[in-house]
């Protein structure tokens, strides 16, 4: 590992939006105004409020972002109740990037791709849709399905409906898991809805949420006639430390910090305890 990831940057965060009634999406650049570094889509960095904490996030933007990173952060306990007080303008430590990522430039390129998340979970796959879609030449079609509690708890929702259901080639299924009022489109749990919709098996897939819906995914996935080695998903949720020194996110014989986050099923001996 590189000496400098191991070194935090100080990142002033330029923008706040406000997703859903408990997760933001922070803009950060450095002191310079310019990207604080690179990374690979699924890669995740180490954002820190000195004195109170750290904690590791998915790089949301995408790598062709040349201008600045953004993290989609859910609130869930101090540091993130600490992030969601923040105003612009001020200032967060930030170091990475960790993990190994997506393979967009080698497993996924010419693929046709099959994106599924339930809540929080399309965060880190935003940044592989949008690196797709700003290298669209290189890849297939793209579907995406992704589902939330309710249509206020849709993670980037605007961007959804403003740019992904616009652009060509590009297939968006959404549900919500009951049924609301004002809410016109599909209700269902998305283990359920990807069955019903089922999705050509040439595909690959790539998928995020909590662990109870990646496991019945999963298992849909194979009933359909998908087979581990088509499927990816990232497991940051597990990484600690991020550079193999805790043992905290072993998942068998692998350390998800080390080898990980993200995963293709085949590569996975066995899932963890809460899947």
């Amino acid at each position: 590992m590189q000496q400098e990831t191991l070194i935090p940057k100080v990142g002033v965060v330029t923008d706040i939006r406000i997703d859903t009634p408990d997760v933001k999406t922070f803009r950060v650049v450095g002191l310079d105004g310019k990207k604080l570094f690179e990374h690979i889509p699924g890669q995740c960095a180490m954002v820190s409020i000195p004195g109170v904490g750290e904690a590791m996030f998915s790089i949301t933007s995408s790598p062709t972002n040349e201008e600045f990173m953004e993290f989609s952060i859910k609130k869930c306990g101090c540091l993130t109740d600490w992030l969601h007080q923040m105003d612009v303008d001020q200032q967060v430590t930030v170091r990475g990037p960790y993990g190994n990522g997506f393979p967009v430039e080698s497993a996924l390129k010419g693929k046709d791709l099959l994106f599924i998340a339930g809540g929080i979970g399309l965060a880190p796959l935003r940044s592989v849709i949008n690196y797709v879609r700003d290298k669209r030449e290189n890849y297939g079609s793209i579907q995406i399905v992704y589902g939330s509690r309710s249509k206020d708890d849709l993670v980037d929702y605007q961007e959804i409906i403003d740019e992904w259901m616009q652009d060509d080639g590009v297939e968006v299924n959404l549900t919500i898991d009951r049924e609301q009022e004002g809410w016109d489109g599909h209700v269902g749990f998305v283990p359920n809805y990807v069955k019903e919709l089922n999705p050509d098996l040439n595909k690959t897939v790539l998928v995020c949420g909590p662990p109870i819906m990646i496991k019945f995914t999963l298992a849909g996935l194979k009933d359909l006639g998908f087979t581990e080695d088509q499927v990816y998903t990232t497991m940051e949720l597990r990484m600690k430390c991020g550079v193999g020194k805790c043992g905290r996110c072993n998942i068998g014989n692998k350390y998800v910090c080390k080898d990980g986050p993200v995963f293709r099923f085949d590569q996975l001996d066995e899932l963890p305890n809460e899947y």
